[in-house]
């Protein structure tokens, strides 16, 4: 029988499930893979696996003029060019605003003098833990970007109302920025 997930005797109560032992499989600087031996609801024994990203941002930048700008990227695990919002970690010690803010300049050289929290978004939920705050970017003003050397990364600029439509018909399909966009789209309307 595998040994208590806590270091005692008392299994863990998670939900409806009996976590036994945890074991980590993999670590990396950004995720981590672990195995759960359980008790599954059903009373039987089990695993349960779960993938733990490290928590992000998404950012929407906004200009005045209704100008959003995104970034055109290659993404290795989907093997493809991307339209998304300004992504990236949240690193240790760093709160959600500052992590958008550096992102922001980092990726593609915009400053926001306004960041408008849109809320925490749980990309799938069954498996993975990759919480990722999202944020509307205004008032902005552009400096030069300084991209990590793994970053290939495009600015591509978008009339709002286009990258709404690119949602739609998913040309945009990582999900932080589908949500962070239609969020945005609320917040604006409401400001207009």
């Amino acid at each position: 029988m595998p040994q208590p997930a806590n270091g005692d005797q008392n299994p863990e109560k998670h939900g409806p499930w009996t976590i036994v032992q945890r074991n980590e499989v993999y670590r990396d600087a950004w995720l981590s893979v672990r195995m759960d031996h359980v008790l599954r609801p059903d009373g039987l024994p089990g695993t349960y696996s779960t993938v733990r990203i490290k928590p992000g941002v998404c950012v929407i930048p906004v200009a005045n003029d209704g100008t959003c700008y995104m970034t055109k990227e290659f993404h290795y695990a989907v093997g493809r060019d991307t339209i998304e919002g300004i992504s990236g970690g949240i690193e240790d010690g760093e709160t959600p605003e500052l992590a958008a803010s550096r992102e922001l300049e980092e990726e593609v050289g915009i400053v926001a003098g306004k960041l408008v929290d849109l809320g925490v978004v749980d990309p799938l939920t069954a498996a993975l833990r990759s919480p990722t705050q999202m944020f509307l970017a205004t008032d902005l003003r552009f400096t030069q970007s300084n991209p990590e050397s793994t970053e290939c990364i495009e600015r591509v600029e978008f009339p709002f109302a286009k990258v709404l439509r690119m949602v739609i018909e998913n040309e945009i399909t990582h999900a932080p920025s589908c949500v962070a966009i239609l969020k945005a789209n609320l917040i604006l309307n409401t400001l207009r």
